[in-house]
């Protein structure tokens, strides 16, 4: 009697935990993201950010997939959460177009979309929110503060691009250009895709030393890892750069490493795009939940660092003080 009362007690506790266990699942908020790759270090800390706010512990459950820069997959990963009925999906786009059929399955299954990071070409009534950055400025920021160090002196300068399409590569090339036909001692030789890799920033400065060699004297690479392999094209080819070398640096993403190159004055200015953005994102879904008013547009703030020496109304010069505070 007393074993059947002990293995009847026992399945209860049983029970009870795996009831507890299972209400503790249907508790948690279903969040699928569709990540770009893993490109670039600035790519793995966003994906970082979005792996530890959206935890269990936080109350969510995070489907991530990453989509290693392909567009096809990236639908079909939207496709994925849809048909698992996730109850929110965020996308940080690989590429701004072809967007409309699958935001409005998304819609026609009611389930609420928020783009991140990237910016696509869509109607905003097609997505729900949007939280990212703003490349076009983060251009404008870059051009301005060139325009501020050459003080007026001749710039023919080789652009290294993000990946074709990415509405980072777009914007930033847009709001630097802005400048650039400001000044008419400005020449932009050549400006081709680096993938956003070091890999592809390397390449594409090694074409560029042979076939302009000895002509430009600014190189601008739109992310930090495109800076790094540019830079050891030109340390292979015996050119420098930074603050002591012949040719101007420019980055842009303002990663942990960037930004130790900038504090070291091999890259003159490096723009933030700041990653840290899952916390924001967690924000708007909060309000969403509770059916409260939420922001349909939140731009992340970003600031621009300069090398040790060099004063910038449009820059922070960069410190040890500065580098040991960041996040990533």
């Amino acid at each position: 009697m007393n074993k059947k009362m002990i293995a009847v007690l026992g399945c209860s506790a049983l029970a009870a935990s795996m009831f507890s266990m299972t209400a503790m699942a249907e508790e948690l908020t279903t969040v699928g993201y569709a990540q770009v790759g893993h490109e670039s270090d600035w790519r793995t800390a966003n994906t970082q950010n979005y792996q530890d706010v959206f935890s269990n512990e936080n109350g969510y459950e995070l489907s991530f997939v990453d989509c290693d820069n392909d567009h096809q997959a990236q639908l079909e990963a939207v496709r994925n959460f849809i048909n698992q009925e996730l109850d929110y999906i965020i996308i940080a786009p690989i590429q701004s177009a072809g967007w409309d059929t699958v935001l409005q399955e998304a819609q026609d299954a009611g389930i609420p979309v928020i783009i991140a990071d990237r910016e696509i070409e869509a109607d905003a009534s097609m997505y729900d929110a949007w939280v990212g950055t703003a490349p076009k400025d983060e251009g404008v920021t870059a051009g301005n503060w060139l325009a501020e160090y050459l003080d007026g002196a001749e710039a023919n300068i080789l652009v290294i691009e993000g990946s074709v399409g990415a509405s980072a590569a777009l914007g930033r090339s847009e709001g630097f250009n802005q400048v650039a036909e400001e000044h008419e001692e400005w020449t932009i030789l050549d400006s081709q895709s680096g993938d956003f890799t070091q890999a592809g920033g390397q390449e594409v400065m090694e074409s560029y030393i042979k076939s302009y060699e000895g002509q430009f004297n600014v190189v601008v690479c739109q992310n930090d890892n495109e800076a790094y392999g540019a830079m050891d094209a030109m340390d292979a080819a015996g050119i420098t750069y930074g603050v002591d070398g012949d040719v101007v640096l420019i980055s842009y993403d303002a990663t942990h490493d960037g930004l130790q190159y900038t504090l070291d004055g091999k890259i003159n200015c490096d723009v933030e795009c700041n990653p840290i953005q899952a916390e924001i994102v967690k924000g708007v879904i909060e309000q969403m939940e509770a059916g409260e008013e939420y922001p349909e547009t939140t731009l992340v703030e970003d600031e621009a660092f300069v090398a040790p020496g060099i004063e910038s109304e449009y820059a922070t010069t960069m410190t040890q003080e500065i580098l040991d505070g960041r996040a990533y």
